[in-house]
């Protein structure tokens, strides 16, 4: 049997009432961040743009655009929504790393909105489309940034939000066959974006490009059956001979969002630079002044685009390890604001920025799980100060308790909504799947700024 048909065969079989109570809850985590940082990242310039462009062209009205006042189909609102959800880079990472919820979640709550579906149903929905995405991102034996060629998301997104989006429409394994062909023909996004406003639209677009391919298959389009394994297909077009297509395919092993689960992110910015910072504001803490600090030396693991000495903007700043450690040596904490083009230009941004430099050691595990970054600071009277992260909190293996996830939720919600809106989605999603449809209308009707 190919792996595409088992692959669909596997994923099919998956029913909300075999779901695990350990992944419904590990779920309802993802949907309170994901609601959380889409609403946050909906007042970004990028989301503004297209949620003007979406609306311009118009669509019936299907599926709620968060915080922006209209609805629209439901590919544009899972397209839009994908978007704000991703353009702070702040959604939970993934291991091998990608954005398995902001490719999969926007078109879950729009196709399911628009289809009066259940809590349940769509939670079973985004476990599903999550096992599809980790399991092409373990397929692709692609686990450290320099064995990239394309950007994750765009290409194992489109296939796992077609596997979330099928099960919603009751697509059994045949046509879900279909429904990943048509997605695979959609998948692919260039690294060369990474720090400017069109990374946001490559999970915007992966959301909207796999429920588009689920809704056609629905109707009876058809694709390569076989799509993953034919030849010029998936696993050719996008991945080399380490391709590994028995991880498709497994059998008795854990849903991906228990295991290994997900990295709940502290900090709006690419991942590893999350080490930079935590490695930094450890060595802060012995440090009296930051104007005593003469200079900083990074030394990780080869990242090369996270090599970015001058960051030209506060979005480009969220991938320079340069900026993330001299953000936290100056300012002694990181947040939204830290990425802002005002924060970037200040003088003494400039100034520390001069003093930082990045070792690229091929010593150091350039995998989530493995790699450390250590920071070694010279300051001004000779004395060396240094600090070094492992594991950031949140991650795999260091789990953060919930009252401080909640504090992350509700300080991205209170930035759109009021205190009591806020108190009553996170009570709403901390239940979802034992909403209804009106439950679920209501909620959507919140999230989207009606009055």
């Amino acid at each position: 049997m190919g792996a595409t048909v088992e692959f669909c065969r596997i994923l099919a079989s998956i029913t909300a009432e075999s779901i695990p109570p350990a992944a419904v809850e590990a779920a309802r985590s993802l949907l309170l961040d994901g609601v959380a940082v889409a609403l946050a990242g909906s007042r970004e310039r990028a989301p503004a743009i297209i949620a003007q462009h979406i609306g311009s062209l118009g669509g019936a009205e299907q599926a709620t655009a968060f915080n922006f006042g209209f609805k629209t189909s439901t590919v544009g609102a899972a397209y839009l929504n994908g978007a704000s959800m991703h353009v702070l880079d702040y959604e939970p990472m993934w291991n091998p790393p990608t954005h398995a919820l902001s490719t999969t979640l926007p078109a879950v709550l729009a196709l399911g909105e628009s289809l009066g579906a259940g809590g349940k149903e769509m939670m079973a929905a985004l476990i599903k489309g999550i096992e599809a995405h980790g399991r092409l991102r373990v397929a692709s034996r692609q686990f450290e940034p320099r064995g990239l060629t394309f950007h994750p998301p765009g290409v194992a997104g489109p296939i796992g939000s077609a596997v979330a989006a099928s099960h919603l429409l009751g697509l059994g394994p045949d046509r879900l066959r279909n429904a990943v062909g048509i997605a695979a023909s959609r998948a692919g996004t260039l690294l060369a974006n990474i720090g400017t406003m069109t990374k946001c639209t490559h999970c915007g677009n992966a959301a909207a490009a796999g429920l588009d391919a689920a809704l056609l298959a629905a109707r009876g389009l058809s694709a390569n059956r076989n799509i993953i394994e034919a030849p010029n297909g998936l696993a050719d077009g996008f991945f080399d001979r380490d391709w590994d297509p028995g991880a498709l395919t497994m059998m008795d092993v854990p849903l991906r969002v228990v295991e290994p689960g997900y990295a709940i992110k502290m900090f709006p910015s690419q991942y590893a630079t999350h080490f930079v910072i935590l490695a930094a504001l450890d060595a802060r803490d012995r440090i009296p002044a930051s104007e005593m600090i003469s200079s900083v030396e990074i030394v990780g693991p080869v990242m090369p685009y996270v090599d970015r000495p001058r960051p030209a903007s506060g979005l480009d700043g969220k991938f320079s390890f340069q900026y993330a450690a001299a953000s936290a040596l100056l300012d002694g904490t990181v947040g939204i604001e830290t990425f802002s083009d005002e924060r970037c230009a200040r003088p003494d941004m400039s100034a520390m920025l001069s003093k930082v430099s990045f070792v690229q050691s091929s010593d150091i595990p350039a995998t989530l799980d493995h790699m450390w970054v250590e920071i070694k600071i010279r300051l001004s009277d000779g004395r060396l100060v240094t600090g070094k992260c492992v594991r950031p909190r949140g991650a795999w293996g260091s789990p953060i308790f919930e009252q401080e996830h909640l504090l992350k939720v509700r300080d991205c919600m209170r930035r759109v909504l009021s205190a009591n809106d806020t108190e009553n989605v996170v009570a709403a999603l901390q239940q979802f799947d034992h909403l209804n449809e009106h439950d679920i209308r209501a909620l959507m009707r919140t999230l989207g700024g009606f009055q």
